[in-house]
């Protein structure tokens, strides 16, 4: 397996995880390291979305996996309607 390691903010090196503040925000850069195909994923995603960044594709979908995951916790089921208008049970997280 090769890991292929993409600064998602900063091309320059940096250590694993770097505490910043911006603009009197404060902020945590993450390297992360992924398998090719992950981030032919990323890639697409980002073009598909029209995102600026890397890390705006992970921050939105890190929303959604959130929001998902609440949703699930709560007892919710999740369906998915066809443009036919046939309605189809998705099952996203174990049983």
């Amino acid at each position: 397996m090769a890991d292929i390691t993409h600064d998602l903010a900063d091309p320059r090196p940096q250590d694993a995880a770097e505490e910043k503040k911006d603009s009197g925000r404060k902020t945590t850069r993450v390297q992360l390291e992924l398998m090719p195909q992950s981030m032919e994923r990323l890639k697409r995603l980002r073009e598909m979305t029209e995102a600026v960044s890397y890390a705006e594709v992970l921050k939105n979908a890190l929303r959604l996996y959130e929001a998902l995951i609440e949703e699930a916790d709560a007892g919710n089921k999740f369906q998915v309607r066809a443009k036919d208008g046939s309605v189809t049970s998705y099952k996203i997280f174990g049983s």
